[in-house]
C-alpha cells in the first residue's frame, strides 16, 4: 500500500521568479524555497499554472526545478508539473523530474483541441512512463484546461500504477469525495480551489494545492490545522477572511499573480519579479488593491492565528 503521508498537508503552488529583464531567476527561486520551508508548509508544487508553466519552455521549466530541488535539500515534498501541449516535452520533463529525485509528477489534459479520452489516457500514460519510478498526480482543472477528469477516464488512468492522486482544482466539491470513494485510502487527492479549502477538507480532502497559499501561508496553515482536528466552525472564519482577500486580489488590474508577488516582497521581502506577457503586470493603481490585501492578511493573522 502506498504511504500519502508525505502529500497531507499545504503545499503551496510555486511562483515563476523573474530577473528584471524578465529572464527565470535561479537565485530568486531559491530564495523563495527556503522561505518557503522556514514557514513550514508541507511541499511545493512546481510549474503549474502558478508557475506560469505556459509561458516558460523547455530550459526555463528545468532550471526552476533544479532550483527548487537544490534549495529544498530534502525539506520538502516536491511535486513537478510536466505537462506540455505536445507529448515528446512532456515525457522529456518527466524524466527531467525524475532524475532530480522529486516525489511525483503531474500532468493537465492537453489544451486548444478536444481529444477523445482515450487520447487523454494514452497522453497520461506516456508522461507516466517517462518517469516510471515516480507518482503521477492527475490535474483536474477543467475550467482552463476544458476537459473534465471523468469517471471513466479516472477508472482507466487507475490502471496505471504509478498514477496516485488528483489534484483536483474543479469547483463541485463532490468531485473529491468521488475521487477518494474510488481511488481508496492510499490514493491521494488534493483540493484545489483555495476559496473552498474547508469544504475539500471536510468531504475527505488529503492535502491541499493552491496558487494564493504563497500571499498569506500563515492562514492557510492555520485553516489546515483546525480542520484536521475537526475545528470546522474555527476554521470557517478563516475561510471567509482568505476568501475576501482574493477578492481583493482579482480586483486589480494587473493579474492576480502579480498582487500576490507584490505582497509578497512586502510582507517576507522576497522579490519574485513580476508576470510575463501576455500576464498583465502591476499598473499604479493597483497600489491600492495591494495595500488592502496586505492589510487584510495582517488583520487576519493576528486575529485567527
Amino acid at each position: 500500500m502506498r504511504n500519502i503521508s508525505k502529500y497531507q498537508g499545504i503545499i503551496p503552488a510555486f511562483y515563476a521568479c523573474y530577473e528584471a529583464d524578465g529572464s527565470v531567476s535561479v537565485e530568486k527561486t531559491k530564495q523563495w524555497t527556503r522561505k518557503l520551508v522556514e514557514l513550514g508548509v508541507k511541499g511545493v508544487y512546481v510549474c503549474g499554472s502558478s508557475g506560469e508553466c505556459i509561458y516558460l519552455d523547455k530550459e526555463e521549466r528545468k532550471k526552476t526545478l533544479e532550483a527548487v530541488v537544490e534549495a529544498a535539500e530534502g525539506r520538502l515534498t516536491i511535486i513537478a508539473h510536466v505537462a506540455c501541449n505536445n507529448t515528446a516535452d512532456s515525457v522529456e520533463l518527466a524524466a527531467h523530474a525524475e532524475s532530480l529525485g522529486v516525489d511525483a509528477i503531474a500532468s493537465i489534459p492537453p489544451i486548444y483541441f478536444h481529444l477523445p479520452e482515450h487520447a487523454i489516457a494514452q497522453y497520461w500514460n506516456d508522461i507516466s512512463a517517462g518517469a516510471p519510478n515516480t507518482d503521477f498526480i492527475i490535474y483536474n482543472i477543467p475550467q482552463l484546461a476544458g476537459t473534465a477528469l471523468t469517471m471513466p477516464l479516472f477508472q482507466e488512468m487507475r490502471k496505471n500504477p504509478n498514477v496516485a492522486g488528483v489534484k483536483n482544482s474543479s469547483m463541485p466539491i463532490q468531485d473529491i469525495q468521488m475521487f477518494k470513494m474510488y481511488g481508496g485510502e492510499d490514493f491521494a487527492v488534493f483540493n484545489g480551489p483555495d476559496e473552498q479549502l474547508v469544504g475539500g477538507l471536510a468531504i475527505g480532502a488529503d492535502g491541499a494545492i493552491g496558487g494564493t497559499y504563497g500571499a498569506m501561508v500563515e492562514l492557510y496553515l492555520k485553516l489546515f490545522e483546525l480542520c484536521k482536528n475537526g475545528a470546522y466552525e474555527k476554521a470557517r472564519p478563516i475561510q471567509y477572511a482568505c476568501d475576501e482577500i482574493i477578492y481583493e486580489m482579482c480586483s486589480a488590474k494587473g493579474n492576480m499573480y502579480a498582487v500576490i508577488k507584490e505582497i509578497i516582497r512586502r510582507r517576507y521581502g522576497v522579490d519574485l519579479g513580476s508576470v510575463r506577457k501576455p500576464l498583465a503586470a502591476l499598473v499604479p493603481e493597483d497600489e491600492a488593491h495591494v495595500a488592502k490585501c496586505v492589510e487584510l492578511i495582517n488583520g487576519a493573522i493576528s486575529k485567527y492565528c
